[in-house]
């Protein structure tokens, strides 16, 4: 039993722990409301008080394009984060991230086979995007079933690295037969990533399914490190191992299937931001899980600033979240033996 001398002072690092999330809140909402006053119109730069209130077409396009655009940014990078902080503890795995069970291949799959030949409508294209990356997630499941090599953690993962082999292929193929001067740009771009076509009315019809899994998943974060242990230790501490797991990966997989399906593929952010949360909060699930969510919504949220503002033109947002969290991956491999907080 814990002595009361053993216990202060990991009430006291709970609470610094508590006060570092209420911050990061603090400044994501700073960040996400001088967002919504960032731009090139009026002029490059912030929007003052003055020109919004007298300007009608300077508030409407902070109402109706900015705002639903910064809400999905910080949506998606939610998604992906706690997506990969999931599948990180649960197939004890610091290098894998949301596309990790055919997910993103599945949804890119699906999207350059709406755009080929079912006319690529925006309607079409998402909801092939969702399907197909649902599908992933199932044809890994059923491949890992008839596998006969190793445990079922390992099983599932040779399953997945076979799935997103295949519809990779299958997109290369798609690519291949695409009108190089209509259908292959828009799949390259599509591919790309990006914000730019978000609307209140395509945010709403996806809204439902992301806040429910990313409920779920909050609201199981005191389970994520007792799931990550193996299957007879799990149980014996009273955790139903197999149905949790299943239950938070599907978690994981509805709300990221359907921002991927709405922004195009979108990189890093889920295997960079649980690390950092780590090396903040440390291995414990229960403040790196949210953690590791607002860190996503905030990096996300700054790239989609950079890609619509550094340029004239827009810069495709899987660029820039590719580009900088492979530098921030370089620099957290340089820095290992940094010292984490326990």
């Amino acid at each position: 039993m814990a002595s009361s001398g053993e216990l202060l002072p990991a009430a006291l690092k709970n609470h610094r722990r508590e006060r570092l999330l209420l911050a990061m809140i603090i400044v994501l909402l700073a960040v996400a409301g001088l967002s919504a006053l960032i731009g090139r119109y009026p002029t490059p730069g912030l929007i003052s008080w003055d020109q919004l209130t007298t300007d009608e077409l300077a508030g409407r396009l902070v109402m109706n394009l900015r705002l639903p655009r910064l809400l999905t940014a910080i949506l998606l990078g939610m998604a992906l984060s706690a997506a990969g902080t999931v599948f990180q503890l649960i197939f004890s795995n610091p290098l894998v991230e949301p596309g990790f069970l055919g997910v993103s291949q599945g949804a890119a799959f699906g999207a350059a086979l709406s755009i080929v030949f079912l006319g690529g409508s925006a309607i079409v294209t998402q909801s092939a995007a969702a399907f197909f990356a649902l599908a992933g997630l199932g044809f890994s499941y059923l491949l890992a079933r008839r596998l006969r090599y190793g445990g079922w953690v390992l099983r599932l993962v040779l399953a997945g690295i076979a799935v997103s082999a295949l519809f990779s292929a299958g997109l290369g193929l798609l690519k291949y037969m695409a009108d190089p001067l209509r259908q292959l740009p828009e799949i390259t771009f599509w591919l790309l990533g990006g914000l730019a076509s978000i609307t209140w009315g395509r945010l709403l019809t996806v809204l439902p399914v992301v806040l429910s899994g990313l409920l779920v998943i909050f609201l199981y974060r005191w389970r994520l490190n007792l799931l990550a242990l193996n299957e007879q230790t799990a149980f014996s501490l009273g955790a139903a191992p197999g149905r949790e797991r299943w239950l938070l990966i599907f978690a994981a997989v509805l709300p990221t299937a359907a921002l991927i399906a709405l922004t195009g593929m979108v990189g890093w952010v889920g295997l960079i931001m649980p690390h950092i949360a780590r090396r903040l909060f440390g291995a414990e699930a229960r403040f790196g899980l949210p953690a590791a969510m607002l860190l996503g919504g905030l990096f996300t949220l700054l790239c989609d600033d950079l890609a619509r503002t550094l340029l004239a033109g827009e810069i495709p947002l899987g660029i820039l979240t590719s580009l900088i969290g492979a530098l921030i991956f370089l620099a957290l491999m340089m820095f290992q033996k940094a010292k984490t907080q326990q």
